[in-house]
């Protein structure tokens, strides 16, 4: 039993050592940089304002925490304001809706993302003075009924989205009849979705059309601000710069950079952005795999290295966590009433983690422990131990009703054996029936383990580069979603298939040989000459 507790132990520090060097090993952060940087969040996939890419080529930035790179009219716009203050520019890649968050807390110090100073983000941030003004517009492909549209009303019956949490979304509602679908997370995932047919177009920028005309000739921009009828307030047709409320001095510092930026030389870096942005497909003609994997295989392969890394040291630790749990809410009632009621306490306690944790989202927790601990305690954890903190005490509430159950399904003969012999309740635990209990849980630990690997992906909240958020960004940036996502699948598929087997292995080690040949061990111990007895004459 010892040689098969240190084989497993020996695997498991192998791997947690491999995932662990493999990860952190190719991620730089620029939080330990003594020059001071200035943070910028945005998105990094909002092509031609923003978007990621793999070398520095273009005069991009680096991303903090990653190898990747981000390049567009907002990171030019960046720099400039970089250079002005003496600064260096470093990239916090966002999610869209964690922007507002992570600029209240702290975390970085502007959004320049392409947002709009709209009312009720006024509420929560300042904005500088505008750097780039809109037209908005309804895509569409350009065979589509809707293409033709003259006014407001023809839009009836079209089946339109717009990008969560922005202006866009609530426009949809001055198209009389229109059918608003619910609003998407990124453009990319709208162009998917025109592509499919799911959709009848979305309303955007004009500046979007632009981008997306340049890799799909098929679309048409129908003019919604030529329409009679259509209105828009003056703040919500011009893009700003968002900047954390009380930071004056900052405000002040940018608004006097962007002044000193003419409408030609903001024309020119538009109109060099729009040229550089990814483009689709390749000029190689290579096949849609060995392109994807040849431009963005070393991003896959740490998104890879991520996952792993969360899901391996999450349920390790979440393992350690449960058991604690599980074994404190398994103790006898005390006899003495201070001790009675002490355990009450703690078990009540325990019972509201674990409905807590249990009974909300990762997705949900993600958010309010990365942000709310930054904005009620002004800590800024960093992305991937907040990941990991995260992933950890949620498996912990799941594993410790599990370890719970195997604790209570042992028989009850196991207690009674153990307390005849004299054992304390800590060694009739640890020595009896803890081994029991753990081995008859293994199965829903592996499976534990498993679900850990895909529910990474909800840590794209806090814009953790697992797996799924590095493939949404490769898919943004090729403009092949149906490829890149089935790549992703495909590895996903592995990783859970190989896990399931490497478990499987380890359970069949740790039951032992199935059949014994009890005749032949009871031959072979009567046999004298093993015995050392002689047969009577």
């Amino acid at each position: 039993m010892k040689s098969k507790v240190k084989w497993l132990t020996a695997f498991l520090a192998f791997i947690i050592s491999l995932t662990i060097g493999f990860s952190f090993s190719l991620h730089t952060s620029y939080a330990a940089k003594k020059e001071p940087v200035l943070k910028i969040g945005m998105e990094a996939n909002y092509p031609p304002y923003n978007w990621t890419q793999t070398t520095n080529a273009n005069g991009a930035v680096p991303i903090d925490g990653s190898k990747e790179y981000a390049n567009g009219y907002d990171v030019q716009i960046a720099k400039i304001i970089g250079k002005k203050l003496h600064r260096d520019v470093v990239v916090e890649k966002t999610e869209w809706d964690g922007l507002l968050p992570a600029l209240t807390s702290g975390k970085i110090d502007l959004i320049i993302a392409g947002m709009s100073p709209t009312t009720e983000r006024r509420k929560a941030i300042n904005f500088s003075n505008p750097y780039r003004k809109s037209t908005f517009v309804v895509i569409t492909n350009r065979d589509n009924k809707y293409a033709t549209a003259k006014n407001l009303k023809d839009f009836k019956g079209a089946k339109l989205t717009a990008q969560q949490g922005t202006l866009h979304y609530d426009l949809i509602k001055q198209l009389p009849g229109a059918k608003r679908e619910p609003a998407m997370r990124s453009f990319s995932a709208m162009r998917e979705s025109l592509q499919s047919g799911t959709i009848d177009g979305y309303i955007a920028e004009d500046i979007e059309y632009q981008s997306y005309k340049r890799v799909n000739n098929n679309i048409v921009a129908v003019n919604l601000n030529k329409m009679q009828g259509f209105k828009v307030d003056k703040n919500d047709s011009i893009t700003s710069i968002g900047v954390k409320k009380g930071n004056t001095k900052l405000l002040n510092q940018v608004n006097q950079v962007l002044a000193g930026i003419s409408a030609k030389k903001r024309d020119q870096l538009m109109l060099t952005a729009v040229k550089q942005q990814p483009q689709a497909g390749n000029s190689k003609k290579e096949n849609w795999f060995v392109s994807i994997m040849h431009n963005y295989g070393g991003m896959i392969a740490r998104g890879v290295g991520m996952t792993l890394l969360l899901a391996l040291i999450g349920t390790i630790v979440g393992f350690f966590i449960g058991l604690l749990v599980g074994i404190i809410r398994t103790i006898p009632t005390p006899k003495s009433a201070g001790k009675k009621w002490g355990l009450k306490i703690v078990d009540w306690i325990l019972a509201v983690y674990i409905e807590v944790f249990r009974g909300t989202p990762m997705m949900v927790q993600a958010a309010v422990i990365y942000y709310g601990i930054a904005q009620l305690w002004h800590l800024n954890l960093n992305r991937t131990l907040a990941a990991l903190v995260i992933v950890s005490i949620n498996t912990g509430a799941y594993l410790a009703e599990v370890i719970r159950g195997g604790i209570n399904a042992t028989p009850r003969g196991q207690f009674e054996a153990a307390q005849a012999l004299g054992m304390k309740h800590s060694q009739q635990m640890w020595h009896i029936i803890l081994p029991q209990a753990i081995k008859n849980c293994l199965p829903s630990i592996t499976n534990e383990f498993i679900v850990n690997i895909k529910d990474t992906s909800v840590l794209s909240i806090i814009s953790v580069s697992e797996l799924f958020f590095v493939g949404t960004t490769v898919a943004s940036q090729t403009f092949q979603f149906f490829q890149t996502y089935f790549i992703i699948s495909m590895i996903y598929l592995i990783l859970t298939f190989s896990i399931t087997r490497i478990f499987n292995l380890i359970e069949r080690k740790l039951e032992g040989p199935k059949n014994y040949n009890l005749m032949a061990n009871q031959i072979q111990v009567e046999d004298p000459k093993e015995s050392g007895f002689e047969h009577e004459q």
